[in-house]
């Protein structure tokens, strides 16, 4: 049965920088954790309206990545996404196919290939653009079913998220999470149980379905990622053995806070995943082969802080309820880390991670 969830380095003070491995290094485990609209005007935002230090400022390693798509300098989190899991610059809405609708073979069916567990962690639909894009294939981003019955049949080892009904309430009719029963998996969901009151074996997969929909947010009372993803890595890791594991946490809401021009909601949804961030970087700490990468699809909203700011009292202003083209950073610690630093294409961090795996 799963262990209580007392790692040693989720208390560990964040007050000096961790110390990288070199380009060469190989890192046994992986986890990538991107922040679905984070990029440097968030990460400003939620770093002064804290007032403190924050996580990120404790990687050593930073670079940046261009984050177009093939057809538009402007990404969607499908193409974006698409390019860390395949290494492929590809179309809007494209869920793990290349620009001629081919699927391409992702990261974390690779790390499957090759016997490491893996799991997918995200505060939107499981379905959604960026876990899907790590363990589906399909033509379009809104084809939430066809998403959902790829995803059923990934053996993806822990996925949790949102979206129940793409798997038991379908036009087609199936029971995909009767199927995943059969299957092995231990299916689970919100309306069953809290995430805290599983207990399960990590001999069989998990899907634990937080939401019908898509769930809260934070500031409607969503409160489950940092525990979900303590749950996935403790699972993964106990699971793995030798073999290491692929971890994919998603903080996909602060997205939807810059296509809302939400400054609050922006900050309560960064602020989350702040926490989770920290957390994995601390198990990485103690870990040792654990390479840990940090980063976002795109910028959304086009946000600003202007003059007149204060810490106190940050005046902002967005400039679009969408994405916008500006360069993305990238964070890593870990074995291998060093990879990580200086500019290239986003479709690189796919590159990297199988170098540093391997592959």
């Amino acid at each position: 049965m799963i262990i209580l969830l007392a790692m040693l380095g989720l208390m560990i003070s964040c007050q000096t920088p961790a110390v990288d491995g070199n380009a060469t290094s190989r890192a046994k485990n992986v986890i990538l954790l991107i922040g679905d609209g984070m990029a440097l005007p968030q990460i400003t935002l939620g770093m002064y309206h804290l007032d403190r230090m924050i996580s990120l400022e404790r990687f050593a390693v930073v670079g940046l990545h261009k984050s177009h798509a093939y057809d538009d300098l402007i990404t969607d989190s499908a193409a974006g996404a698409t390019a860390f899991s395949c290494g492929v610059k590809t179309y809007n809405g494209a869920i793990g196919v290349g620009p001629d609708t081919v699927a391409v073979k992702t990261i974390l069916e690779m790390c499957e290939d090759r016997g490491m567990p893996t799991g997918l962690v995200a505060t939107s639909t499981i379905v959604h653009a960026t876990p899907a894009s790590f363990a589906a294939h399909v033509k379009s981003r809104r084809d939430y079913e066809d998403i959902a019955l790829d995803m059923s049949d990934s053996e993806v080892d822990i996925m949790i998220g949102g979206g129940k009904k793409y798997f038991d309430r379908r036009e087609d009719e199936k029971d995909l999470l009767s199927d995943m029963q059969e299957n092995g998996y231990m299916v689970s969901h919100f309306a069953d149980k809290d995430l805290g009151e599983l207990s399960f074996d990590v001999d069989q997969n998990v899907m634990y379905l937080t939401a019908d929909s898509d769930p809260l947010p934070v500031a409607q009372g969503r409160d489950y990622l940092p525990q979900a993803s303590d749950v996935a890595l403790s699972y993964l890791a106990e699971k793995s053995g030798d073999k290491g594991f692929f971890l994919m946490i998603e903080g996909s809401q602060i997205d939807w806070g810059g296509h809302a021009n939400n400054q609050d909601y922006v900050l309560s949804e960064f602020t989350e995943y702040e926490k989770v961030i920290g957390n994995m970087l601390n198990w990485a700490e103690q870990d040792g082969e654990t390479l840990v990468v940090v980063t976002a699809d795109h910028e959304t909203g086009g946000l600003t802080i202007n003059p007149g700011s204060r810490r106190d009292s940050l005046v902002t202003a967005f400039t679009t309820g969408k994405h916008t083209a500006m360069m993305v950073p990238v964070f890593a610690h870990g074995p291998g880390a060093d990879a990580f630093a200086g500019i290239y294409e986003n479709t690189a961090i796919f590159d990297k991670l199988k170098s540093v795996l391997g592959f």
